[in-house]
């Protein structure tokens, strides 16, 4: 029997209250999840989600639903939203899966899909502009940079999670922004989405400087309606945060922000080492776990549950914990525990007005929460040399020995880039170290290229691929590099440009796909010397002075011999000395009318 893992419960749980309550009237709810990860990473997972009736929403009676939000897709005619704000690596090979299968995680930077109702291609992507430019005001994101040439068309590789009636006049766009930073700008318009606005509840533990602070967070917003089989249609919002801290990190006071050394009466050493001495330390592997609360990690301690929360104020579970059930775990008074039965997750319902704190103590490990194995491992590299031409290598692992992965492999590239698709080569792999070469076609079952067009849109590639049990694909392709004009290269061209991560749909079978997605790239273009400017600008400018100092010379000065000029010279000199005797003569003359 495999352990179900902290993501199924809590799309379980998720499922159960919206299945009791979804003909009810508008509801909120709000959840926390903490799990303990390997190399004293913490990871948590914040939920909130918001349902109003559909009539409500179209007639702009908005309770628990962000107004600001509602406009905003009323006036861009937008039926389906999914927004992403990502930071960070996620390391699958020391964390495991990602949280909620890839669903409510984006690329680097700032991903947006939408699934916007019109009547044609040019009617959709003039109100996808409208929606940008509105969510990079509310955001405080580089959203309305979302122009044509970012902006792709997927095919296969998103569906529409919520109930449509007419899909047929949905358009599905989808942009990027790889080099987007993420900051508290756009924290602070996410807390004002939420009912009680980081005042109460899961949200008042949300702190700028512990959040970005993570090694790796992702924040995401998602509306869709959803029509059950009984009862009226509601639209859904719901907001998710989930960040990996490091719990020694974290812990360090606010007014102490820069790390130090451990001092060396404080090290833990392991003296069995020969080369042990004062100098030279190796760390003794530790057996206890690192000890934490809420707020250590957080700098705060929760202020209360959300009385939007449910109708009487403290019946939900609104922190849950997975850690073994022998681990000692220390609450604030008033809080509720329920254990689950897997032996793993443990959660709280917390007391309505009192602050609440959760803390772990330091104590031995004698079991682990098991953590689970990804389905696919993907590795995306830009390969070759040169400034003209260069490859990239999509390397994907299938850690099964019993089950091939089928899969999505959707990737946008800029206009800059020109892709060789006849270049495609596929190399296989297996576990054992045999490798072979096959053609690409015997692993791809569907391609859809849409080629670039400079400066208006970009290369958009997908395909349907499948990789074998136990085995390792690596596919590789050619491209070439554009020059671009000179006002088109940003400030810090030397950087390189980015590139946006690809994204994977793993196709398991099951109702929710999972998603993975790439790093993003730096793709290092020709570059012009743009000191050239400058030196133009010079000898322009030395040109000019010298050809118009010539010919006003040429205009105004008159041109005589020189005895002409050694006559003029004499007659002015003449003149002046003429001159000066003549006003001596009539001071004097003044003075001597005085004394008379």
């Amino acid at each position: 029997m495999t352990v179900p893992s902290l993501f199924t419960l809590l799309l379980a749980l998720a499922v159960s209250l919206w299945s009791s309550n979804v003909s009810a009237s508008p509801e909120y709810h709000e959840q926390l999840l903490l799990q303990p990860l390997p190399q004293s990473s913490l990871l948590a997972s914040f939920n909130f989600r918001s349902n109003t009736s559909q009539q409500s929403f179209d007639n702009q009676h908005f309770r628990y639903f962000p107004r600001a939000l509602g406009q905003i897709l009323q006036h861009a005619h937008t039926k389906e939203l999914h927004l992403r704000f990502t930071t960070g690596r996620w390391d699958a090979g020391s964390w495991g899966p990602r949280p909620w299968d890839g669903s409510k995680e984006g690329g680097t930077g700032v991903e947006l899909w939408a699934w916007i109702d019109a009547n044609d291609d040019d009617e959709a992507f003039a109100k996808w502009i409208t929606l940008t430019q509105s969510l990079s005001g509310l955001f405080c994101a580089s959203l309305n940079f979302v122009d044509s040439t970012r902006t792709t068309r997927p095919v296969v590789s998103f569906e529409p999670t919520g109930d449509h009636s007419d899909a047929n006049g949905l358009h599905l766009l989808h942009g990027t922004l790889p080099g987007e930073v993420v900051c508290t700008e756009n924290l602070t318009p996410f807390l004002k989405l939420l009912p009680c606005k980081g005042k109460t509840g899961i949200s008042s533990l949300f702190d700028g400087h512990k959040l970005f602070d993570a090694a790796w967070q992702s924040m995401s917003v998602d509306m869709r309606p959803i029509c059950p089989e009984e009862g009226d249609c509601i639209v859904q919002i719901e907001q998710t945060v989930d960040m990996v801290l490091d719990i020694e990190r974290s812990k360090r006071p606010r007014d102490n922000p820069i790390p130090r050394p451990v001092p060396n009466d404080q090290l833990v050493c392991d003296t069995s080492k020969p080369y042990n001495s004062e100098d030279t330390c190796y760390p003794l592997e530790t057996v206890t776990e690192k000890p934490w609360s809420l707020q250590e990690v957080f700098g705060r301690p929760l202020n209360g549950a959300c009385p939007l929360t449910d109708s009487d104020g403290s019946s939900v579970e609104s922190i849950c914990l997975r850690v073994p059930h022998e681990r000692t775990v220390f609450t604030s008074d008033g809080a509720i525990e329920a254990k689950k039965d897997d032996g793993f997750s443990r959660c709280f319902t917390l007391p309505a007005s009192e602050p609440f704190d959760l803390m772990v103590p330091e104590q031995t490990m004698n079991s682990h929460v098991p953590i689970e194995v990804p389905i696919l491992h993907a590795e995306r590299t830009i390969i070759g040399h040169g400034q003209g031409r260069g490859g990239m290598r999509i390397i994907f692992d299938n850690p099964s020995n019993t089950t091939a992965v089928d899969f999505i492999y959707f990737e946008t590239l800029p206009w800059f880039i020109r892709p060789y698709i006849h270049t495609l080569q596929a190399t296989i792999r297996g576990h054992d170290g045999v490798r072979r070469e096959i053609r690409a076609d015997d692993l791809i079952s569907e391609t859809f290229y849409r080629p670039a067009i400079d400066r208006e849109r970009g290369n958009q590639l997908e395909l349907a691929l499948s990789v074998p049990a136990a085995s390792t694909v690596t596919l590789t392709y050619d491209f070439e590099k554009a020059i671009l004009r000179y006002t088109e290269y940003p400030p810090d061209a030397n950087r390189g440009f980015n590139v946006a991560p690809s994204v994977i749909r793993i196709l398991n079978g099951e109702d929710k796909p999972v998603y993975i997605r790439s790093t993003s790239l730096l793709l290092p273009l020709p570059t012009p010397d743009f000191s050239m400017p400058y030196n133009v600008i010079i000898l322009t400018s030395t040109v000019i002075a010298l050809s118009f100092g010539t010919i006003f010379n040429i205009l105004v000065r008159r041109v005589v011999s020189a005895d002409e000029a050694a006559a003029l010279g004499a007659q002015t000199l003449k003149g002046r000395i003429l001159g000066k005797l003549l006003a001596i003569r009539d001071r004097i003359r003044s003075k001597s009318i005085k004394i008379e």
